[in-house]
């Protein structure tokens, strides 16, 4: 009797629902950093549970990769590390304490290994996100403009920066090149 080499549907819907999982999960992080960048320039407020939900998905994800624990450790490590310089940035006034939580729950997902990598790509575009405010608060504002109360929060020179898009601006330009994505491409 001939036995054909395919799995059950049970053994196929499994196998089908982890992958939709680990797609999720993975695509987690941008849709995360996207999220807290937009809420950042609307309400400069990033909310806990974004940080939170970082944290969570990063964890899954290590143990779905899966991480060794010397590269969870490696992980965990800058994540704390950044924790520690975001609330002494925060102490300082330089930084919001989401901006804070938002860079550590970030640093989680790209280690120590692309650490620099990260940092380098937040301040280019921290840079240019001030450049751009700057020169937004040295224009009179287009009058649609003028009726967002967030653009007029933007506008006002005691308004601050919104540093949590800089924050999700670097995560999102370096997090496709980073092996959580590259494992889904394979």
């Amino acid at each position: 009797m001939f036995v054909p080499d395919v799995p059950p549907p049970a053994v196929r819907l499994i196998g089908w629902c982890i992958a939709v999982l680990e797609f999720l999960l993975f695509l987690s992080f941008p849709a995360a950093m996207a999220f807290a960048g937009a809420m950042d320039l609307l309400v400069m407020t990033i909310p806990n549970r974004i940080s939170i939900g970082l944290i969570a998905a990063f964890l899954a994800a290590a143990l779905m990769a899966p991480l060794g624990w010397g590269e969870i450790a490696n992980h965990l490590g800058a994540g704390m590390l950044m924790l520690g310089v975001g609330i002494a940035l925060f102490a300082g006034g330089f930084l919001g304490g989401g901006d804070a939580k938002l860079l550590a729950a970030a640093a989680l997902w790209f280690g120590f290994d692309r650490l620099l990598e990260y940092l380098v790509l937040v301040s280019i575009a921290g840079g240019a996100l001030v450049f751009l405010i700057l020169f937004y608060r040295s224009i009179t504002p287009p009058l649609w403009m003028c009726r967002q109360p967030w653009a007029m929060r933007l506008h006002t020179k005691a308004g601050g920066v919104p540093y949590g898009i800089a924050i999700a601006a670097g995560g999102l330009w370096l997090y496709p090149s980073t092996s959580w994505l590259q494992s889904l491409v394979v």
